[in-house]
């Protein structure tokens, strides 16, 4: 490997939950949300830079005994101020676009030699970016992209590093849309394919065939799949040694998955788990390990803030309707996927609870974060807080509707720091023509 990865604490970190009560109010870290929404307006994201910090230690420590380095996936979550934050404790970055490549950059310069390239189609400007930046290595997803990736080599006069992304046809019991690992998916390419490719691509000086990577899908909770691809994939880089290749690094990937309702979650004995079951997997092989996570390190960070506009009956339905939208946070709507939504300030004595719908204003009915929700009563004013939303959270959020996308906030302690501001009409028209 070019660089000697950060070190590693001895102990694991706590990771507890950001967003607890205080005297009835909710909190993040030691700032109430209340708080937050006077000063900054809703709806409004809030992270807390203790609890990404201590995940992301909690990879160093579970593989401390591994040479590893944590790249962690920009598109989880794309904050320059988040990735500045990571890339100052020595992690890289797993991007699949020109524009992430330039978020790191811009973030943290010095990281930009510890970034994996993913993705199934790379454009040549990109590719030519990412050469110039002397990114450690291109995950390559087909034969038309490594042809593409030699010819910009050659063009540029620059030896291009990469790994192969093998598909190991391992199932992974989480979303359809966020499974990746069957050969009957878009990504990667057949394992059995591989090493024909790899003894290709040493005909051409251009290429370094550098590691073998692998993806199997995202929100993953069970750990065998992972061990099980792992084996796969150290089958093929014996195979790769034998015919030749210095196969430096192992990409295993990322997709280890969090838990999304309010039940007690163990984060450290989960990146235990994970760990022993890559290392399992690659119980003969030594190379450099890559880890790719973004959700586990933000998702549970991270809150959206949103004020109550309207309470309302339609027969016997009840909806609360709020500032924040589908447009601000679509997983549900995409995903059907599961939030806690919980009141910023408590009622005093013995909450009233009622069942509704939690809904944004937008013109869609697909617009809700969640359906016959218990909740306590909700009169218009009041806040809510959207848990786990560090995640896909901003990062897919959209101006659907001529919405202005929200403000989002980073928590230190007791600090408070804008790191990005909210939409204006001027933000929303400003691309446009007429």
């Amino acid at each position: 490997m070019r660089k000697k990865p950060a070190a590693t604490p001895a102990t694991a970190p706590a990771a507890s939950r950001p967003f607890v009560y205080r005297n009835r109010t909710l909190y993040c870290d030691n700032i109430s949300l209340s708080s937050l929404a006077d000063d900054y307006g809703t709806p409004l994201y809030i992270y807390s830079g203790r609890q990404i910090l201590e995940r992301f230690q909690l990879f160093q420590h579970a593989f401390q005994d591994r040479p590893h380095t944590v790249c962690y996936a920009v598109k989880a979550n794309s904050s320059l101020a988040i990735l500045r934050l990571l890339g100052k404790q020595g992690a890289g970055f797993d991007i699949v676009s020109g524009g992430e490549l330039e978020r790191v950059r811009r973030a943290h310069k010095p990281a930009l030699t510890r970034v994996v390239f993913s993705g199934v189609g790379k454009q040549a400007w990109e590719i030519d970016a990412a050469l110039k930046a002397d990114i450690l290595q291109f995950n390559v997803e087909s034969e038309q992209e490594l042809d593409l990736l030699a010819a910009r080599a050659q063009a540029l006069g620059i030896r291009a590093r990469f790994a192969l992304r093998v598909n190991p046809d391992v199932f992974a019991e989480t979303h359809p849309y966020i499974s990746t690992g069957l050969s009957e998916h878009k990504f990667g390419i057949d394992i059995k394919a591989a090493r024909v490719i790899y003894r290709r691509a040493m005909r051409s000086k251009w290429l370094e065939p550098y590691g073998v990577s692998v993806h199997i899908g995202s929100q993953i909770r069970k750990v065998d799949p992972f061990a099980a691809a792992l084996a796969r994939v150290e089958a093929l880089v014996s195979q790769l040694r034998r015919d030749g290749h210095d196969i430096r690094t192992v990409d295993a990937g990322g997709g280890l998955g969090i838990d999304y309702s309010d039940a007690p979650f163990d984060a450290a004995h989960q990146v235990e788990r994970y760990a022993a079951a890559l290392i399992k997997g690659l119980a003969s092989e030594k190379a450099h390990l890559l880890l790719e996570p973004g959700r586990f390190i933000v998702a549970q960070a991270g809150a959206l803030l949103a004020s109550v506009l309207v309470v309302k009956k339609n027969g016997s339905k009840t909806f609360v309707i709020t500032d924040a939208a589908m447009n601000d946070l679509i997983r549900p709507a995409l995903y059907h996927a599961h939030h806690e939504i919980l009141p910023v300030r408590q009622p005093s004595g013995k909450a009233k609870l009622i069942t509704a719908d939690i809904v944004g204003p937008v013109c869609e009915s697909g617009d809700f974060f969640a359906r016959d929700r218990a909740i306590s009563a909700l009169k218009p004013g009041d806040l809510v807080a959207l848990l786990d939303a560090g995640a896909y959270g901003m990062t897919q959020s959209s101006n659907y509707n001529s919405r202005m996308r929200p403000a989002e906030v980073l928590i230190d302690d007791a600090k408070v720091t804008l790191i990005r501001r909210r939409e204006t009409m001027r933000d929303l028209l400003a691309p446009e023509i007429i």
